[in-house]
């Protein structure tokens, strides 16, 4: 494994796996950059010390090339802040010459990788009534297809870096089978860097008191996470509709909160399991609630487990924010996964905008602060905070995955 900030690039080609799935409107504009400007740093630093580019990513799920999502269309803001003209290969099996043909300095992207049932090794085009051999067969066939499709990729270049940490989790072609092919010419990108050392920092040996704030609306989403953390953290707060399923399985009323019957047990046991390992659980006590599922529903606030019929847990009420943010600015180290309230809306998103503000000032006085997932990093972001933690999470999936202390494939092939 090599560092590519020592890595010596003079008159080389590396190929590099980045993730530019990127959201785009109607008209194909991007709606949100933020993946392309946090692999830029990666992408200059090959070209700075002398080297060429092959830049290969995938665009949303397409089951074959499909217009709507070719990378052509983020071509301009690439080039925008890349700051050099870029070369697209509009097939990322037939891209050799153009390849091969690369002087320093110069940038070649590749057409989506998922155009290819290969990417991801999964067979695409099954009958509905397919039997189990027949899905066998097919299965068997784009694996072993598979080899020809990385073994293609591996022959543009002299060496490879993952820096598409959204995707780690993920045992695909361009993520983790590639590595294989560069077995001392391999390396981590700065958004790999920076994602495993942040969540490593909160989690691995971090200043204490370390508060876990896990938001969201299933238990069963989120039940591995909790259950990796009980043995790691200080304090444990638990929002958003999962409240209600603990509430429910301690005997509360809650009205026609969203509630996952079959983990109630669950529930309990993660309430046993963190009383023996002598972690605080803070669970939302007091609620927002209203009548309907709407942002202009009429609204009461109530206890969590007692809240009337006909009414729904929407955000956490004002004195149960003010609990939160006591514990978060006690902490030294602070891990936020998921809102504490139904975010979408704006009437409900008070909690969870709080917690982003806190979050802020805890940074400020010196507290590490780790913020991963859709709903949490939308909330620093669009409250212009995203720099004003310690690290914002680009993960998703792979940061839940890495979380729950699982091996991400994307990780292992580069380290082993």
């Amino acid at each position: 494994m090599q560092n590519i900030s020592s890595y010596d690039f003079t008159g080389k080609k590396a190929i590099v796996r980045v993730d530019f799935n990127v959201p785009l409107n109607e008209n194909f504009e991007i709606t949100d950059d933020t993946r392309i400007r946090a692999a830029i740093p990666t992408l200059k630093k090959v070209l700075e010390k002398g080297g060429s580019l092959i830049i290969m990513s995938h665009l949303g799920r397409p089951k074959g090339v499909t217009e709507k999502y070719s990378l052509k269309h983020i071509i301009y803001r690439i080039e925008e802040l890349l700051g050099t003209k870029i070369q697209f290969a509009d097939d990322c099996m037939k891209a050799s010459q153009t390849a091969a043909a690369l002087k320093p300095g110069e940038v070649l992207l590749l057409e989506n990788l998922r155009f290819y049932a290969e990417e991801e090794g999964k067979p695409r085009g099954l009958a509905e009534d397919a039997t189990d051999e027949e899905k066998k067969a097919a299965k068997s066939a784009v694996k072993e297809s598979q080899k020809a499709f990385v073994k293609t990729l591996a022959s543009y270049a002299d060496c490879y870096i993952n820096d598409a940490f959204g995707t780690a989790h993920r045992a695909h072609g361009s993520t983790a089978l590639i590595a294989q092919y560069f077995p001392n010419d391999k390396m981590f990108g700065y958004v790999m860097e920076g994602e495993i050392k942040a969540i490593d920092k909160a989690l691995g040996d971090p200043a204490r008191p370390l508060t876990a704030i896990i938001g969201g609306a299933k238990v069963s989403s989120k039940i591995g996470i909790i259950e990796h953390l009980l043995g790691l953290v200080d304090n444990l707060v638990i929002g958003g509709g999962m409240v209600y399923t603990f509430m429910k399985a301690q005997g509360g009323k809650i009205g026609s909160s969203l509630c996952e019957d079959d983990q109630m047990d669950v529930a309990l046991n993660i309430m046993a399991k963190a009383k023996e390992k002598g972690v605080k659980i803070l669970l939302t006590d007091d609620v927002v609630a209203a009548d309907s599922f709407s942002n202009d529903a009429k609204t009461i606030i109530c206890p969590s487990n007692d809240i009337p019929d006909g009414f729904e847990g929407m955000d956490a009420a004002p004195s149960s924010v003010e609990e939160i943010k006591a514990v978060i600015m006690a902490s030294k180290t602070i891990l936020w996964n998921g809102p504490i309230g139904v975010f979408e809306m704006p009437n409900f998103a008070v909690g969870t905008n709080a917690i982003a503000e806190t979050l802020k000032k805890a940074t400020e006085q010196s507290a590490f602060t780790l913020v991963g997932g859709g709903d949490s990093v939308a909330a620093v972001t669009q409250m212009g905070y995203a720099d004003k933690v310690s690290y914002v999470s680009t993960g998703g999936g792979a940061m839940l995955e890495y979380l729950e202390g699982k091996v991400l494939p994307g990780i292992a092939a580069i380290r082993e």
